[in-house]
Order: C-alpha cells, then sequence, then structure tokens
C-alpha cells in the first residue's frame, strides 16, 4: 500500500519515488498539496513537473500489476478549453524514453489524461482525439503484431469513411483501447479512482462509474503523475506529429490524496 495525503512545504520522496522537472516547471507544495507547476512554458522548451515510480528500473522490475485501486483527489487551474499540454495520473510502461535509456516499446496505459489541442490521438472511435478522458491501452499484444504488416495498404483505406467505420474497431479491438470522456469541471476537486484487475478495468469520479471495460493492460507498470507543454498527434489515417506549446499564464495541477491499496 502506498498512501500520500498531506504534503509539506519541505516533502521528500524517498525511493523508489524520484521527480522529473524540466524547463518553465516547478513541483511545489502548497497549501499541503502537491503542485505541478508549468510557469508560462514556451513551445521553444520541454516543460514537465512529474513525480513517478520507475526511473532507473527497467521494465519488467516496474512496481506495479493488476489487482490494485488508484485513488487521486485533484484540480486544475484552467478548464478543459483553457489548458495547454498533456496532463494526468495512472499507470503507464514509460514507452518513449522519457526518463531513462529504454529501448523503445509499444504503449501500455491505464490512467487518466488529459490532452489540449492540437492533439489529436484518436484511438477510441467514439471520443475525441483530445480532452479529459479515461482510458486503456496495450499494443505490446499477439494481435496488434498480427496486424501490422497490413498499415501500409490499411492506412490510407481509413481515409474513406465506410472503410474506416469497418476496419477501425478490429484495430482498436487488437491494441485494446477504451476510452470516456470525464464530464466534470476540471478546475475543482474531484475524486478520481481506478479498479486494474487481471481482466476488467474500471473508472471513477467522485464514485461515479465513468467506465467499465474488458481491456486492462498486462503489468508491470510504473505509476507517473505529471503536467507538461507537449502535443501529439496519432490518427488512424496516418496523421502523426509533435510539439510544444506556449501558454499565456502560469497553469498547474494539484494533487492532495495518492493513495494505491490492493
Amino acid at each position: 500500500m502506498v498512501k500520500f495525503d498531506y504534503f509539506s512545504a519541505d516533502a521528500t520522496f524517498d525511493l523508489p519515488w524520484k521527480t522529473f522537472v524540466r524547463g518553465n516547471a516547478s513541483l511545489d507544495v502548497v497549501d499541503s498539496c502537491l503542485r505541478f507547476n508549468n510557469h508560462h512554458p514556451s513551445s521553444s522548451q520541454y516543460s514537465n513537473a512529474q513525480l513517478d515510480d520507475y526511473q532507473t528500473f527497467q521494465r519488467a522490475d516496474f512496481l506495479w500489476s493488476p489487482p490494485l485501486r488508484l485513488t487521486v483527489q485533484a484540480r486544475f487551474s484552467h478548464s478543459t478549453d483553457e489548458l495547454h499540454g498533456t496532463a494526468g495520473f495512472g499507470f503507464w510502461n514509460d514507452p518513449f524514453m522519457m526518463t531513462d535509456w529504454r529501448r523503445p516499446a509499444p504503449p501500455r496505459v491505464i490512467w487518466f489524461f488529459y490532452s489540449s489541442s492540437p492533439s489529436n490521438m484518436k484511438l477510441d472511435r467514439n471520443v475525441s482525439g483530445y480532452g479529459w478522458k479515461v482510458g486503456t491501452l496495450d499494443a505490446l499484444r499477439w494481435p496488434f503484431f498480427a496486424l501490422l504488416p497490413t498499415a501500409p495498404l490499411a492506412i490510407p483505406l481509413m481515409n474513406l469513411s465506410p472503410l474506416y467505420r469497418l476496419c477501425w474497431p478490429i484495430a482498436q479491438r487488437a491494441i485494446n483501447v477504451n476510452e470516456r470522456v470525464i464530464p466534470v469541471e476540471m478546475t475543482t476537486w474531484h475524486t478520481y479512482s481506478l479498479e486494474w484487475g487481471i481482466k476488467t478495468a474500471r473508472f471513477w469520479v467522485d464514485e461515479q462509474l465513468i467506465l467499465a471495460c474488458n481491456t486492462p493492460p498486462r503489468g508491470p507498470l510504473g505509476l507517473v503523475i505529471w503536467f507538461d507543454n507537449q502535443y501529439m498527434v496519432v490518427t488512424p489515417w496516418g496523421r502523426f506529429g509533435w510539439g510544444l506549446l506556449d501558454s499565456p499564464s502560469e497553469q498547474w495541477m494539484e494533487i492532495r490524496q495518492l493513495l494505491i491499496e490492493p
């Protein structure tokens, strides 16, 4: 079990907890809350305030596997339409070498995830490619690798609406994607919970069930909590992109409770 429900001004994090702060970002304690700050980030520099528990570990040694429950109380400085970058909390396999050198890998995630426009990660056919969402994804599965050789032909065909409606659900099942929009105001305190089971995943906000699905990723995964100024574009139609965003104001995410329990 892991429990943080009070953060002091001289807070330190014992191993394996580590901070990852880059650019115009900081991790600050404000009124017993841990604030993930982006101070007027610039599109010329990557900024990220992050807390995680997997730095220096190889993926096989990441700490968390199902079944478990994660509960976080959080709020944001700005609404969905005003926040710039990506943010969230949950578990993943750090597939893109964000903190340490590891071989790139297909992503595995189960988390609460925010991305602002111009991000467009349109992986669930029924959900927007950006916004405040819950989601699962596990591309490290044999169905994904079985479909991979068809990608050069399939991606151009996805630009035809009838073929997209027909074919993308097959790809979506292959990577175990399930997402739902979180229908709450981000600037007020909410309690976010996920149950990561061996065969099921469930997400709640203030004890209201948002998503129940049978697509949980396999473990082990690492816990990550972050707020940065990047955006990413990944669509079934072959559009890919990445970049950094300016913010006209200081923006932040605060957490005042973190609980991981069986």
